[in-house]
């Protein structure tokens, strides 16, 4: 248990109107202070997004992924909220959001590897 260290997670979630609160789990994003890891993983279904609504463009709302994930890595081309320090990239990646992309509330764990915890949280809540 010793090994163990606290992380914190946000599923993403696609919003197609956001005044019905409808919506569909994409992704996950999770933070560890301790283990100085952010990262963020999602894969949004094409039949899910067109039961949901024919409207939106998968390709469209994958870049807006894609520039989550550049704000993660930290990447110049991520903006400026990409060179914040890794704890405010999470906080505002998380922050509640009136738009078709949002995040549910965050919430705490355990774990000894943040990367295998996203993955298995991933797989539980997304796939």
């Amino acid at each position: 248990m010793q090994d163990k260290v606290t992380f914190e997670y946000a599923i993403i979630r696609i919003v197609p109107k956001v005044e019905r609160e409808e919506f569909f789990n994409v992704g996950v994003i999770l933070f560890s202070k301790r283990k100085k890891f952010i990262g963020i993983k999602y894969k949004i279904d094409p039949i899910k997004l067109k039961a949901f609504s024919d409207e939106l463009d998968i390709n469209d709302l994958n870049k807006y992924l894609k520039a989550w994930e550049l704000i993660c890595d930290g990447y110049p081309n991520g903006g400026a909220i990409g060179q914040f320090e890794l704890s405010d990239r999470f906080r505002w990646l998380a922050a509640s959001k009136s738009t078709i992309i949002q995040s549910s509330k965050t919430h705490p764990g355990l774990c000894d590897d943040p990367e295998k915890a996203l993955e298995t949280i991933f797989n539980n809540y997304v796939l």
